[in-house]
């Protein structure tokens, strides 16, 4: 019995209405459903007791499948555990926008055709991200979204020197840069004035953020470059990088933040025959 894991978030489904009903369903259709909490929650927080939640660390290796609930922040979260177990995720989504969800709450029914094997596997890049300090590594993650490195919450601006396999590609000074994947073209590095990119397209896309200057534009690098990201020389002030919207590092003078292309990609399931333009009409019309 394939065994399918449910991750609701109990701020959007405080009742966990939805995930019973997707439950059910999956059951229904011959799935052994687990239901994990995809984060740490207070131990005074008031759980249903009609439901009983298994440890994610425990259920996720050999799942064939991860079922969440949430918006795209949800699905991010989610995104590294589930890639690094090689578990495709199924959003649903209970958020505004949900770029990367395949279905809305009102869809549950359509989980039955999971039994039938009626749904693809969408592959979605992601970048390796280190920050280097001397000889020492203080950081390494991967990331579905962006890697955004800023001045922080002070009225400021940092002066930040943009490398592509060694060579200089910008130099941005004002609110700082975004480093996205395909995938995240319509997140941040979209407000901040990037370009919509095909979540199959090859590409890691540089975007300034509030440039204080004419000339800063965004950059589509290959997905083959090596990307530095390093405070200007002389500079004494310091930045953060946020990697997909988690807690900030703060960086210095002197570190330097490398990204590329990781080898590992996160596998979303489709189970409606759409395109990527039908996505972005649908997501910007009702926003």
């Amino acid at each position: 019995m394939k065994k399918i894991i449910l991750t609701p978030n109990p701020y959007r489904d405080r009742n966990f209405d939805i995930v019973r009903s997707a439950r059910d369903i999956l059951q229904e259709a011959g799935f052994d459903v687990k239901i994990c909490l995809p984060f740490e929650m207070e131990r005074t927080a008031d759980f249903p007791r009609d439901i009983r939640f298994h440890r994610l660390d425990r259920e996720l290796p050999g799942a064939f499948m991860v079922v969440c609930f949430g918006g795209d922040g949800t699905i991010l979260h989610m995104a590294k555990a589930a890639t690094r177990q090689g578990v495709p995720i199924l959003g649903v989504n209970m958020g505004t926008l949900g770029f990367m969800a395949e279905l809305e709450s009102s869809e549950l029914s359509m989980l039955r055709n999971l039994a039938d094997g009626k749904y693809t596997l969408d592959e979605r890049m992601m970048l390796d991200v280190t920050v280097h300090r001397d000889r020492d590594i203080i950081f390494h993650d991967i990331c579905l979204n962006d890697v955004v490195v800023t001045k922080g919450a002070v009225a400021r601006i940092v002066h930040l020197n943009v490398r592509c396999d060694g060579i200089q590609a910008m130099e941005c000074n004002g609110d700082g840069v975004i480093l996205a994947t395909p995938t995240g073209s319509t997140a941040y590095n979209l407000s901040a004035g990037g370009p919509v990119v095909e979540p199959e397209a090859a590409s890691i896309l540089i975007t300034p953020i509030c440039a204080h200057d004419m000339v800063s534009r965004s950059i589509v690098a290959s997905d083959k470059r090596v990307i530095t990201v390093g405070l200007v020389k002389n500079t004494h002030r310091s930045a953060y990088l946020s990697v997909d919207g988690g807690k900030a590092l703060r960086i210095n003078a002197g570190d330097v933040t490398t990204v590329k292309k990781s080898p590992l990609t996160t596998k979303l399931v489709r189970l409606k025959d759409r395109s990527f333009y039908d996505v972005i009409n649908q997501k910007f019309k009702n926003s």
